[in-house]
């Protein structure tokens, strides 16, 4: 009877979770919407918007020293696993305006680990009112997770998983709260498909993958390594790029970053923004192979100084980027490869390989893109994540206390 009314009242409260995460969620793109009418680069010139990444450097410098750090994503999963959860709410009065201001302006990191942060911490706040116990605050902290993932990705299975996923190294540990974070995630994202009046279609309308045959199976194995090879060189490129701006003051490293960013916007249009958009277009979009190249290696590099200058923002679209480019450039240049299979095996595999986070990437992808591609992206996630086992961008990842 305890352990029944305990698992019908963490279902409640997760659904509760949700039901704040969606709205959340809602508010915040709708927020980043507003600002991106003045701020994205699509609305200015090269030399006119470099001044405004110089400005958002400073915002965000003086934003910071105003309201305090805003945290980062891997400050959460450390107190996930230590305290149950992320109870510092004083944190979103300088995440919020900082990533926002980040994100509009075309920083090459995404809104995913702010809104994720955000959520998270609403759902811990919400556990710690109800006076949970620390594994369920735990639960619920994920499940706010969740519903702020499934927001941005509109992938309510991915982004449960997802959520729990990446929490750890080596795949999925807090099993008992996969359905409360499922409940959530379903919750959220009906409540922001409610207030936004969003569709329930894909994110990225790619074309049939279909028909697969047994080739196929070994170039997801081949992307597997492509993708792990990314992955190194985007965790080293950010770890160095860390320890040579380390020297600058705090508040100035936004601003060298906003320069960096306009430098790097001059070399190719695909430098600036998350990239969700562009990935929309390489449907639609015939690029050159020295285009689709230069373009992964500039958001790559985009993205590194981004999260290295302390702009806030989330770095799985900006790798989902880099794979699905990198995916056409290889089928331009091999085409009797099957371009969506390669397309989307290297989207999970650069991922993966960072986030360490195998089955809800896959299922992300595939919800975002509509595609059934289970068996090929699944090949490419476990090589990445074999690959890339001493690769550690998020070093607070690790096994749950109770796991020996």
């Amino acid at each position: 009877m305890i352990v029944a009314y305990i698992r019908s009242r963490s279902l409640i409260v997760a659904c509760a979770a949700g039901i704040v995460g969606g709205l959340a969620g809602a508010a915040y793109v709708g927020l980043l919407h507003f600002l991106q009418r003045a701020l994205w680069p699509d609305h200015t010139g090269l030399l006119a918007h470099g001044l405004i990444l110089v400005a958002v450097g400073v915002g965000v410098g003086v934003l910071t020293r105003l309201l305090g750090s805003p945290g980062d994503v891997e400050l959460m999963v450390d107190n996930i696993h230590v305290l149950g959860g992320h109870n510092d709410v004083r944190s979103l009065r300088s995440l919020i305006p900082v990533s926002l201001l980040c994100v509009s302006a075309g920083g090459g990191l995404g809104p995913e680990a702010p809104l994720v942060q955000t959520t998270g911490t609403l759902g811990t706040v919400l556990a710690s009112r109800l006076g949970l116990d620390r594994n369920e605050t735990r639960t619920i902290t994920i499940t706010g997770m969740a519903a702020g993932f499934t927001v941005l990705f509109g992938a309510p299975l991915g982004s449960a998983v997802f959520a729990l996923e990446i929490l750890h190294r080596r795949g999925l540990e807090y099993y008992e709260a996969l359905l409360p974070a499922v409940i959530g995630s379903l919750w959220g994202y009906a409540v922001y498909v409610v207030a936004t009046g969003a569709g329930l279609e894909p994110v990225w309308q790619f074309p049939s993958a279909l028909p697969l045959h047994s080739g196929d199976f070994a170039w997801a194995a081949a992307c597997g390594v492509i993708g792990a090879g990314v992955a190194a060189a985007f965790t080293l490129i950010t770890s160095l790029l860390r320890a040579m701006i380390r020297s600058v003051p705090t508040g100035l490293r936004p601003v060298l970053g906003g320069g960096v960013l306009a430098l790097l916007a001059w070399a190719s249009p695909y430098a600036l923004t998350f990239g969700e958009a562009q990935i929309g277009a390489i449907t639609t979009t015939q690029l050159t192979i020295r285009v689709l190249l230069l373009a992964a290696t500039a958001k790559l590099l985009a993205s590194s100084v981004t999260l290295a200058s302390g702009w806030r923002g989330g770095f799985i679209i900006p790798l989902f980027f880099i794979g699905a480019f990198l995916g056409q450039a290889l089928h331009g240049w091999i085409p009797a490869t099957n371009e969506w299979v390669i397309v989307t095996a290297l989207m999970v595999a650069c991922n993966v390989g960072v986030t360490k986070t195998p089955i809800g990437s896959v299922l992300v992808v595939s919800e975002m893109t509509g595609l059934t591609v289970l068996p090929t992206a699944l090949i490419a996630a476990v090589t990445s994540l074999l690959l890339t086992s001493n690769v550690a961008l998020i070093d607070s990842q690790r096994r749950r206390e109770s796991v020996t």
